[in-house]
């Protein structure tokens, strides 16, 4: 079978974070938070999704594009997740720009999309509204810079530990990207409060310039924190469980 050429692993890229960040930020726009009255007008009551919804939504995404197109790109749709398998050797520095410009410009389409959507609703307001991500004031649950930047790049570097181990060729086959969602739903039902979750940089763009309201002056912790948990994540799992090799020129090498 032929590898997946250039443009092939570039689109799959774009149509997998495109998918991460509608599907996942446009649970919390839509359906996060949906209030239903009664039929006698005397009160009302929650529809909406919530926290588990919106984790589970982020983690669907995942699964359901990575069975998609992983023979195809590997199913990054993260730039963490990128830089990350570099640094650990699983692919070739010379591809790392093509996927991140493919990430986050399927992240932008999908961010316009969500609004486009959104605005035809009486009354919306995007401002604050479009599922950024935020420290301080604009935290969910009000949390630090400093706790928002340790959470991110904690969480991203344990992503990256399950993303290379489950995809070891060690590893049962078949079940890497359902351990990879179900890993990512985790993740979010530990860190909405704290930042409204990011462990990718790409996500956090598609949003943040819609949302405004404080989130593009933002936006630089949420690739700064996330970047340094990948490069975490990438020197962890091989220097551990891969006889203690950083084989970054070898396998980069063989995959090429």
């Amino acid at each position: 079978m032929n590898s997946p050429s250039p443009v092939a692993r570039i689109a799959a890229e774009f149509i997998g974070t495109f998918w991460l960040v509608f599907g996942g930020c446009g649970s919390a726009i839509y359906a996060a938070k949906q209030v239903a009255q009664s039929d006698d007008g005397r009160s009302t009551f929650q529809l909406g999704i919530g926290f588990l919804g919106v984790a589970l939504a982020f983690g669907l995404t995942v699964v359901t594009l990575a069975y998609a197109v992983a023979h195809i790109s590997g199913a990054h749709f993260n730039p963490a997740i990128t830089l990350g398998a570099a640094v650990s050797g699983r692919l070739p520095w010379k591809d790392l720009p093509g996927y991140w410009i493919s990430q986050v410009a399927g992240g932008l389409l999908a961010g316009l999309m969500l609004w486009v959507i959104a605005k035809g609703l009486p009354g919306f307001d995007r401002v604050g509204n479009m599922a950024a991500n935020g420290y301080g004031e604009h935290s969910p649950a009000g949390y630090s810079l400093t706790s928002v930047f340790i959470a991110e790049v904690l969480l991203t570097a344990f992503f990256l530990i399950v993303v290379l181990g489950s995809t070891d060729g060690r590893a049962p086959a078949g079940f890497g990207p359902l351990a990879i969602g179900l890993s990512l739903t985790l993740i979010h039902l530990i860190s909405i409060p704290i930042s409204n979750t990011s462990v990718n940089p790409a996500r956090s763009t598609g949003v943040a310039f819609f949302n405004a309201n404080g989130a593009p002056g933002q936006l630089w912790v949420f690739w700064v924190a996330p970047l340094i948990g990948g490069v975490i994540g990438g020197l962890i799992y091989p220097l551990l469980f891969e006889n203690g090799k950083l084989a970054i020129g070898k396998r980069a090498a063989d995959n090429a």
